[in-house]
């Protein structure tokens, strides 16, 4: 049995209506409005992944976060300078962090009021009748003065890691350490101390204090140094003023004194060296002077004990040989009472002889 129905009996189909020309014409219309929007929708896409590509500095290394957590673990996850891909955001974030380049904060909390134009113009507002703890800022020192002080901490980063995701903003902490540090720092120190006395103290120990709240939170990063400015109230800076002349004045006076004094000491030391120098040269002498003459006095002395009415006769004419010598001139005293004085020299007298059968003198 044939189940085909039979061809006269099937269904004519009722002939295709032709379009008009407008249906034909928005017919191709969204044919091509399809077509471009395909090749937008491409040339998106293109885009899309194209703007993963960026570019990490000589200077710089990169993370990339994928969901908020770092693709790769420890160093792995740092990405060196040249040019890298990751998925856009929001599925990747790539953070760049300067490796050699430094870094700098400045406080925020000692120093009064100010604009940005005003401190690029070297400017700064008048002075209020009073300080506005409102708007100024200050600190407070041991002596319980008030002076204004800021700070501008040079630091380096260490651990990029830590520094990138151990924190929401890592400067804002390194910041906040400042401040504090500056609070702390300023209640040990005088106001003297601070403004004129002890500078380099003040911001080493600002420095130090700083270095240990940033190595105790770990942030990841290292201090390079830090560069302090300070000034009196401008309230009452004409009185500070004269303070530091009279301080100045002072020194000035001590320091002349002190100068006096090591002038005068130099010159007594002087005196005193040239004096026992002399003491000594004459001690010298006469020590010499003594010790040729009782070396003489142990050369004659045998001699003198053998016959010492010789030695005494000897020794004088010698003594008279050497005094008479070179006289030219003889002086004859005046006569006294009218009679004149005779003066008679007896050279060379003879030695009395003993007497026959005497002991010879030894």
């Amino acid at each position: 049995m044939n189940n085909h129905p039979h061809p006269e009996k099937e269904r004519e189909l009722p002939p295709e209506t032709p379009l008009d020309p407008g249906s034909q014409a928005l017919s191709e219309a969204l044919r091509s409005s399809f077509a471009i929007v395909k090749v937008v929708m491409v040339a998106l896409v293109v885009l899309f992944f194209a703007s993963g590509f960026f570019q990490v500095g000589p200077q710089e290394q990169a993370i990339i976060l994928r969901f908020g957590k770092p693709v790769g673990e420890g160093r792995e996850a740092l990405l060196g300078p040249g040019l890298h891909w990751s998925f856009p955001y929001p599925i990747d974030e790539h953070k760049k962090i300067p490796m050699t380049a430094q870094q700098q904060v400045r406080s925020t909390v000692g120093w009064y009021a100010t604009t940005d134009v005003q401190e690029a113009a070297g400017t700064e507002p008048p002075a209020g009748p009073t300080l506005n703890p409102a708007v100024d800022g200050y600190v407070l020192t041991a002596d319980g003065n008030i002076i204004h002080v800021r700070a501008t901490l040079f630091y380096r980063i260490d651990d990029p890691i830590q520094y990138v995701l151990g924190f929401a903003s890592a400067s804002n902490v390194v910041q906040n350490a400042l401040n504090s540090a500056l609070v702390h720092t300023a209640a040990r120190f005088r106001v003297d101390d601070i403004l004129t006395r002890d500078v380099a103290g003040f911001r080493d120990a600002l420095t130090q204090r700083v270095a240990e709240l940033l190595e105790q939170w770990n942030v990841g990063v290292s201090v390079d140094h830090c560069e302090v400015q300070s000034r009196p109230p401008r309230q009452v800076g004409n009185a500070f003023d004269e303070v530091l002349k009279a301080e100045i004045n002072r020194n000035n006076v001590l320091n002349e004194a002190r100068s006096t004094a090591n002038q005068t000491l130099s010159q007594a030391a002087a005196q005193a060296q040239s004096i026992t120098n002399a003491a000594e040269l004459e001690r010298v002498q006469l020590v010499s002077e003594l010790s040729s003459l009782a070396a003489n006095f142990d050369r004659v002395l045998p001699e003198y004990r053998k016959n010492p009415q010789l030695f005494v006769e000897r020794s004088l004419n010698e003594t008279l040989r050497r005094a008479l010598t070179n006289v030219e001139k003889w002086s004859v005293p005046p006569a006294i009472g009218g009679k004149t004085t005779e003066t008679r020299i007896w050279l060379n007298r003879e030695l009395p002889r003993s007497a026959p059968g005497a002991a010879s003198t030894p």
